[in-house]
């Protein structure tokens, strides 16, 4: 087993050394010397931090933004499939308006089904076991 041998800390090293390795003793004051701290100095004629920016941080960081416009229908609806609630026994006239039912059923079960909106297969296979979706918005099946 090997001796562990305890290091002599470099604050140690550099007593009466008069700018302890940092050059010139007023630019160890502060951050100035670096040119602040953290993405200080990374403006439109920072170059000597350019890379850092393009590489690490943020590679959107220089050039114009534009708000986009949001067309439609702002509320995506999540999806649910029909196999998974035939399989929960789902009660009748549930309320399923956050979502969007999608697929077949796979077991003749007899479904009345509120939603935010379904697929066509969705509601062939539903109106073909005798069951019926309900859309929230009737002009749109999204």
């Amino acid at each position: 087993m090997a001796l562990r041998v305890k290091r002599r800390r470099k604050s140690r090293r550099f007593r009466g050394s008069h700018t302890h390795g940092r050059g010139f003793k007023k630019k160890a004051r502060g951050s100035g010397h670096r040119g602040g701290v953290g993405m200080a100095g990374t403006g439109k004629r920072g170059d000597q931090r350019k890379s850092m920016i393009l590489k690490n941080t943020l590679p959107e960081y220089f050039g114009k933004r534009q708000t986009k416009m949001v067309y439609g229908n702002r509320h995506k609806l999540k999806t649910l499939n029909l196999d998974r609630l035939s399989f929960n026994k789902v009660k009748d006239s549930a309320d399923y308006s956050n979502y969007k039912v999608v697929g077949t059923l796979t077991q003749p079960v007899k479904l009345n089904i509120t939603a935010g909106g379904a697929s066509e297969s969705a509601i062939k296979s539903v109106k073909k076991h005798g069951g019926e979706i309900t859309l929230r918005n009737d002009d749109k099946k999204s």
